[in-house]
């Protein structure tokens, strides 16, 4: 790993450990609102609640607690407000660092990101904690700016491999992150701090445990980082062959010495494919989160889990995640190409969305069947997860220009305003987020209206059409890795 990846690896650790901690905190955190603003019927929550219920109510009648359920559902809301802010702000910020350069716009997101962090640590009602979330999902652009960053200081060859420790920094913080902040949501601010009368949020540790990190990672960024925009990478002195060819089945690598990479071969081809990844990240993130947002539903309805039990089904998720990611993916991606392994990922989560599927019947005459079920849809699903949005974003990130030079001036010869890897790069995160967004409602809505197993039916054949859809587009004509610039 080089220098900079280090220290992109390294601030993406801070950063999503920093944005995992809070996860766990969202139903009680709006608990506790509740409790504090119940007596104003014309409220800011009070209405807010009203909202979600009437909504809820039009598809679901819960049988006991609908308060708990319209507070779960407020939380997966403000997830999907957080993604609606990525998805308008990702282009944006990717432009910005086009033109002003990467390290610049990623410490003004980070400064974003540290007001947000304040504003929760002082979040006394729910509209200014909203408005804290309103702040960090436009101030969010350190997973995006990094991707950037990769790509601006590796070759088309190793890409794929320097942007899986993206997806190995998210599995370790979606592991780390969330007990650490259910930990400290019962710990108190130090009496130093409380002794000045000022009143904080009730998950004030939590909240200054995120400014803290986020304020290490910036100065850390501040001191450590180079600037990469206008960078050129140096391909490695390529090594003689041990039987005299190259690895030849991924991505129409042929047996000869020349190496193939998942890079189309005209500037209209590779915004036309930019497109179609756009396409096929916005669907795939539409039905994967929303199955993800309902296993919480399934767990509850079907099983009478507590959060204890949900948070190790997740956490086992994400242990299994991390594990291929490290040991499978990041190694064998060079060799089974980008295309195809985001084609893995998405068949195992359709085979996962087959088990969950069938579980809901199996529940009542064979819970020990159904309880196999779930975990086998899990460890199904950790494979999708480890797969699918690094290696359409490392496929993306080929179709991008690379900084070359005029042969006879020496100049940098200016980039196809569509391919700057900041924009182009922002549009397609862009695309993941408003899938994001809107998945988890259509999915909760599918859940309560028709039922579970109709639900991941039909999401099973979404996977199983957008895994053909993969293998199309991986069979299209590609350039060699030599002719890349």
């Amino acid at each position: 790993m080089g220098k900079v990846e280090q220290v992109v690896f390294l601030s993406l650790v801070l950063d999503l450990f920093a944005f995992t901690i809070p996860l766990p905190l969202f139903p009680r955190i709006i608990e506790w609102y509740t409790k504090r603003e119940s007596s104003d019927p014309n409220g800011f929550l009070s209405r807010t609640l009203y909202l979600v219920s009437s909504a809820r109510a039009l598809v679901y009648t819960p049988t006991s607690n609908p308060q708990r359920w319209d507070i779960v559902l407020l939380g997966g809301l403000m997830g999907s407000v957080f993604s609606a802010l990525q998805w308008f702000i990702s282009p944006r910020i990717g432009a910005l660092s086009d033109k002003y350069g990467r390290k610049r716009i990623l410490l003004i997101t980070m400064l974003g990101n540290i007001l947000s962090g304040l504003v929760w640590l002082k979040a006394t009602t729910f509209a200014t904690y909203l408005l804290s979330r309103v702040i960090g999902g436009l101030s969010e652009g350190n997973v995006q700016l990094a991707i950037a960053i990769l790509s601006d200081v590796t070759t088309p060859e190793n890409r794929a491999k320097a942007l899986a420790h993206v997806g190995i920094a998210f599995a370790i913080c979606f592991i780390i992150g969330p007990p650490i902040g259910a930990y400290f949501a019962s710990r108190p601010l130090p009496s130093s701090i409380t002794a000045s009368g000022i009143e904080f949020n009730v998950y004030a540790v939590p909240a200054l445990i995120t400014v803290i990190l986020l304020t290490l990672e910036t100065i850390f960024l501040v001191v450590a980082l180079p600037e990469t925009r206008g960078k050129r990478a140096q391909p490695a002195p390529e090594k003689p062959a041990s039987n005299g060819a190259t690895n030849g089945a991924a991505n129409g690598k042929s047996n000869g010495t020349t190496q193939q990479t998942s890079r189309q071969a005209t500037v209209a081809e590779r915004i036309q494919m930019l497109k179609t990844l756009q396409h096929l990240h916005f669907l795939f993130l539409g039905v994967f989160s929303g199955v993800e947002f309902t296993l919480t539903f399934l767990t509850f309805d079907l099983f009478d889990w507590n959060n204890k039990q949900n948070g190790a089904l997740i956490g086992s998720i994400g242990i299994i995640s991390a594990l291929l990611q490290g040991g499978y993916v990041r190694r064998a991606l060079a060799k089974v190409g980008e295309g195809n392994m985001a084609r893995r990922g998405i068949s195992s989560c359709a085979l996962g969305l087959v088990f969950l599927t069938i579980l809901p019947h199996m529940v009542a005459n064979y819970p020990t069947v159904a309880v196999r079920l779930l975990q086998a849809a899990a460890v199904c699903m950790a494979m999708t997860s480890a797969t699918v949005v690094n290696s359409l974003t490392a496929y993306a990130s080929l179709q991008c220009d690379d900084v070359s030079t005029d042969p006879d001036t020496g100049k940098a010869i200016e980039e196809h305003p569509d391919l700057a890897k900041g924009k182009a790069l922002g549009k397609f995160r862009s695309s993941g987020q408003l899938g994001r967004a809107i998945g988890p409602l259509l999915a909760c809505a599918s859940y309560w209206t028709f039922g579970p197993s109709l639900t991941y039916a039909v999401s099973a054949v979404a996977m199983f059409s957008l895994s053909r859809r993969v293998r199309s587009i991986t069979q299209r004509r590609t350039v060699p890795a030599a002719k890349v610039e």
